[in-house]
Parts: structure tokens; sequence; C-alpha cells
């Protein structure tokens, strides 16, 4: 299973940026996809997620009304829009996969791991 996120960049706040998750190795369209990232110094933390079934999306508070993540089952792949962002927004950021229906927040709960694509927020 392979998990190749890009997109990542500088960007100033109150901009805007577009990661996406493309998978492979695994069956994607019934596989629940999450964003994490990781600021510097800090753990890893949950950042949105969006189920195989239904399509449901759970989002962390920090980032509710500014991001909005989708999949496209059809390219195996997932995306999270960045709007609004902040200096608090710097982090590297993962996605990761789960064989089945989740949205849960916890990291040792899912099952694989991209690399991560660094994001920059200037202020």
């Amino acid at each position: 299973v392979q998990l190749q996120a890009s997109g990542g960049g500088l960007v100033q706040a109150g901009g805007s940026l577009k990661l996406s998750c493309a998978a492979s190795g695994l069956t994607f369209s019934r596989s629940s996809v999450a964003w994490f990232r990781e600021a510097p110094g800090k753990e890893r933390v949950f950042v949105a997620a969006i189920r195989w079934s239904g399509g449901r999306t759970d989002y962390a508070d920090s980032v509710k009304g500014r991001f909005i993540i989708s999949r496209d089952n059809a390219k195996n792949a997932v995306s999270l829009q960045m709007n609004s962002l902040k200096s608090e927004d710097t982090a590297v950021y993962y996605c990761a996969a789960y064989r089945g229906s989740t949205t849960n927040p916890r990291a040792d709960v899912w099952h694989y791991w991209g690399q991560g694509t660094l994001v920059t927020v200037s202020s």
C-alpha cells in the first residue's frame, strides 16, 4: 500500500492551499482516509477524515469551517482544501488510510501512512 501526499508549500496567512493524497495497493473505495499534521516539536494530531461509506466527514475543531476534505474514488485520491490559513496551521501534513469505515481521530487506529508534505504559513 502506498499513500502519496502532495501539494504542500509556502503560503501567506489568509491564503489557500490544496493537498492531495493518491492511494495505490488497497481497495480505495472501501477505505477511509484522514489527514493528520505534526507541527515542529509537537505530536501528530488529527485534522480531518472521510469515510468510504456515505462520505461522512469529521474535522478537528481548529479547522472546522476552513478546511474541506473530499474524495474521488475513481481516481483513488483524497483532497484537503485549506482556506483562511493561519500561522498555526504550519506543519507537516500526513494522509492515512483505514481498511473500513471510520473517522477516528486517534493516529494509532489508522492502518497505512504516507510520507508528509510540508505546509508553511507565513504571517
